[in-house]
């Protein structure tokens, strides 16, 4: 979900807010435009070599020796084929962040919003100790109700709850909502409040929490692009002509077990900290872990003000050191001059670059941006398809067949620079061949957006692309 969810017909209060926004965004550019801007991440990259020691690995007992880093990593490569990939990303991703690579982890895909909240409402359903639930969009309709009464429910068992939403992404969820929850003993925080006076730390109106995070008894986690909302609740296939069925939101996420449930945990404390949460006491949000799966796993999370913006040097990082395929699946495609670079530079090197993006979406807008930077594309051998059944939501991406991404961050300048954000890079054969299947299924949605055709498009749609392109660093 962009940062406002619902359409003008499906919530024409919640559009006239837009309104405003993009109007008080219009008087707050000059003051705001050079105040950010994405890392060069060229030096860093250039900089790494092309054979480089063994990584730091934590297991579930501590960090593993270089030995052992380095044996699990050569097992890796060999599953993966001949490729520097690996061995090179790994390099520079430890260079910006403090974030360990953790072994152990088990991974289980989740490629819809119905089985995303089964599987949260199944490990909710478990707790025993906490439930942590941080969500840029808590909608107060049936599914938000359906939250509510059963984390309600837990409270009342004696477990802990802690809950963090984005008051701009729930601005349209009333107050009484939180309120009920907080009347039932849940502890509840709403990230950067509207009214300055209530915030947390420095204020800033373009500053808001697009993570999506669900952490029970501090040994699972669900993360992702699904909100808690109704849109969800569709099934997937087309729309009958003439009718009012609601469009099928097509989003992914991933359930974690394993040590980097713990990395995660931390994200959340010191978000809840930031934001003036209570001081949480008692024991069990980092209890002992398992090594229950066989996947590496990073987790990646980014907040403004960071000179290097972790999830964009990983994604250019990742993107240039490709050998053989991108896949690559996101909702709001409106990258930079180095993702365009990357991308177009590995297609010229005949790796196989695709790019789902969506055919319909709830921002105009966006759409128009993210058209804007085809023909380069095209013209470099970038096949890029357009989702034409559903409303395209996912964040995902699967490099030379090991390397996989799920999470909250969009390819688009607010998610890059303004956003609070989250995501895993899983290192495993076998989760990454799920994400290629993924993909594939998804390929047969899509139609493929052609490089004759689209040079035929008439003047009118090249001129909206242009003039949207003016202002991509706030859409």
């Amino acid at each position: 979900m962009k940062k406002i969810l619902l359409s003008r017909k499906a919530c024409p209060a919640l559009f006239r807010h837009c309104q405003l926004m993009v109007l008080s965004l219009a008087l707050l550019l000059p003051s705001i435009s050079g105040c950010a801007t994405l890392p060069d991440v060229s030096p860093i990259i250039e900089g790494s070599p092309a054979s480089q020691g063994a990584p730091q690995i934590l297991s579930s007992k501590g960090l593993l020796s270089p030995q052992k880093s380095q044996a699990i990593m050569e097992r890796l490569k060999r599953s993966a084929g001949p490729s520097d990939m690996l061995e090179r990303h790994t390099a520079v991703v430890e260079s910006v962040t403090e974030s360990p690579l953790t072994k152990g982890n088990k991974i289980t895909l989740l490629t819809d919003g119905q089985g995303t909240y089964a599987a949260m409402f199944k490990a909710i359903g478990q707790a025993r100790n906490h439930v942590n639930l941080e969500s840029y969009i808590f909608e107060g309709d049936e599914t938000g109700r359906k939250f509510a009464d059963l984390l309600l429910q837990k409270r009342a068992e004696g477990v802990r709850v802690h809950v963090i939403y984005d008051s701009m992404g729930s601005i349209n969820t009333p107050d009484a909502f939180f309120q009920r929850l907080r009347d039932g003993g849940i502890e509840v925080v709403a990230f950067n409040p509207l009214n300055p006076l209530n915030s947390g730390e420095t204020w800033s109106l373009t500053h808001r929490d697009h993570r999506k995070i669900l952490i029970v008894d501090g040994k699972t986690a669900i993360i992702g692009g699904v909100n808690i909302s109704k849109v969800y609740s569709s099934l997937p296939g087309r729309r009958k002509q003439g009718k009012k069925s609601p469009i099928h939101w097509r989003d992914t996420d991933i359930r974690i077990e394993g040590p980097a449930v713990a990395e995660l945990q931390k994200l959340f404390l010191d978000t809840w900290l930031k934001q003036k949460g209570t001081k949480l006491a008692g024991s069990g949000f980092f209890p002992a872990q398992k090594e229950t799966g066989t996947a590496l796993v990073r987790v990646v999370g980014s907040t403004p003000g960071e000179s290097n913006r972790i999830p964009f040097v990983v994604y250019v990082s990742a993107i240039a050191f490709a050998d053989k395929s991108i896949h690559l699946t996101n909702s709001y495609f409106i990258p930079d001059d180095q993702i365009v670079a990357a991308l177009t530079d590995a297609a010229r090197r005949g790796v196989d670059v695709k790019v789902i993006v969506p055919g319909t979406t709830d921002s105009a807008l966006a759409l128009h941006a993210q058209r804007y930077h085809y023909s380069e594309l095209l013209k470099s051998g970038v096949r890029i398809y357009e989702h034409k059944t559903s409303l395209l939501h996912a964040k995902t991406a699967v490099i030379d067949g090991v390397w996989s991404t799920v999470g909250s961050t969009n390819m688009d300048f607010l998610s890059m620079l303004t956003n609070d954000e989250v995501n895993a890079v899983i290192l495993n054969r076998e989760f990454a061949l799920e994400m290629e299947q993924m993909f594939a299924k998804d390929l047969v949605q899509c139609r493929e957006i052609r490089r004759q055709d689209w040079e035929k498009r008439s003047l009118v749609p090249k001129a909206k692309e242009w003039f949207v392109s003016w202002f991509i660093r706030w859409l």
